[in-house]
């Protein structure tokens, strides 16, 4: 059975005569007769009868009628829908992710790309700031999030937000720091920041901004890990405003100044400035811009 059988089918049932129906079809009558023909050996029943002034539905084929128009709709919208399709945008995408999804509004972000735009593929690599910008700089990445400012003139940033970053202290530590002065708090312990993590920058530029250089227990890179180190009592660290009241709430770390923020840092999504008019870069940013209520 072929879409082009139950067509002619269709045409002949709303004619009620072979010759009306090749002619709405443009085809000849011999064709439709065989077309028909085929159908009922196919099927193993008789669709029309036939008479001198043109043909009728039997009952058989009064019932097989609303099936036929059903799969021509359907058909009809496959087509449709298809050439929809080839205007849309599709391949991969890969997008360079750092810290907490649920901070960069991840989920909803590609729910929403993949929503509208269905034959795009997102695919994520997660990492820090620093090597999501050195990903985008080579190429390998189409663009990322950043947490920072960018130094590089071949990089361009569309900024999201800005993250707030409050001083958290452990309980044990309040007492003495937590209404403290910034040449105190370089006196404290702080938790010492691997290279490979998104706050090592940040918490430089703060230290070089207040002109301390504190003290550094260790070397570490999550910050989880500096969320249960600051419990412990090891170091003084910053954390993202939202996880540090979070965890303040409880009582299980204290915050300097009642969780005044100490830094600023926008958060950003970079891609190489030569792809600029690039159709699927505008896609993306498109999309965030909606996602984050840009203008």
């Amino acid at each position: 059975m072929e879409i082009y059988q139950l067509r002619t089918f269709i045409a002949v049932a709303q004619q009620g005569h072979l010759t009306q129906a090749a002619e709405l079809l443009h085809l000849s009558q011999p064709a439709v007769t065989a077309q028909i023909k085929a159908l009922e050996e196919e099927f193993g029943l008789p669709l029309f009868e036939r008479f001198p002034g043109g043909v009728q539905l039997t009952e058989a084929g009064k019932l097989l009628q609303p099936d036929a128009e059903h799969i021509l709709a359907l058909a009809r919208g496959m087509q449709n829908r298809a050439k929809a399709l080839a205007g849309e945008p599709k391949g991969k995408v890969k997008i360079g992710t750092i810290g907490v999804p649920a901070r960069l509004r991840l989920g909803s972000w590609l729910a929403h790309l993949r929503e509208k735009y269905p034959l795009i593929s997102a695919q994520t690599t997660h990492g820090i700031s620093v090597s999501v910008l050195n990903d985008v700089r080579k190429k390998v990445l189409d663009g990322g999030f950043y947490l920072g400012r960018n130094p590089y003139q071949n990089v361009t940033t569309l900024q999201l937000t800005e993250i707030g970053f409050c001083v958290a202290l452990p309980p044990g530590m309040a007492g003495d720091l937590a209404n403290a002065d910034w040449k105190t708090l370089g006196k404290a312990p702080w938790l010492g920041l691997s290279q490979f993590t998104s706050l090592a920058e940040i918490t430089l530029e703060l230290w070089r901004s207040q002109n301390i250089a504190p003290k550094i227990v260790g070397e570490f890179d999550e910050e989880a890990t500096l969320v249960e180190l600051v419990k412990a009592g090891m170091g003084v660290a910053i954390l993202a405003e939202r996880t540090a009241k979070r965890f303040a709430a409880d009582g299980s770390i204290a915050l300097w100044r009642g969780g005044e923020i100490a830094v600023r840092v926008p958060l950003q999504f970079i891609y190489s400035a030569d792809r600029e008019q690039d159709p699927l870069i505008a896609m993306l940013k498109g999309s965030l811009k909606t996602e984050w209520d840009l203008p």
